[in-house]
């Protein structure tokens, strides 16, 4: 009987540390949308660290004939380099001046998010 009121206890403390985990990245990945220059009222941007090798750039904005449009890049960081996919669709390598300016973004929003979040 002790034993299923542990898992339970358990359970909710893994619900509670996702809840926080989601509520911080929330935070960070509206600081990182403000990384690329301002923000349409019509759009939405978010740029954030997943894990230590994961990198999610999401856009979503109303398209002149009203119609919602929403792209989800996912880069991830491996030792050959770096590779991306657009809307889950197949990963491809990244080239050169991409690579450049996705460091340079993850350094500002390194700086940003610590000295505004923690």
């Amino acid at each position: 009987m002790f034993n299923v009121f542990a898992d339970l206890s358990r359970q909710r403390q893994n619900d509670y540390c996702s809840k926080i985990k989601r509520t911080f990245i929330r935070k960070e990945a509206k600081i990182g949308g403000q990384v690329f220059g301002n923000i349409n009222k019509n759009m939405r941007r978010e740029f954030f660290c997943l894990d230590k090798n994961t990198w999610i750039w999401h856009e979503e904005w109303t398209d002149t004939f009203g119609k919602r449009q929403i792209v989800t890049t996912r880069y991830s960081v491996r030792p050959e380099g770096i590779i991306k996919a657009h809307n889950n669709q197949h990963y491809q390598k990244v080239g050169k001046e991409e690579a450049v300016n996705l460091i340079h973004a993850a350094s500002v929003y390194l700086k940003r998010v610590q000295a505004e979040v923690y």
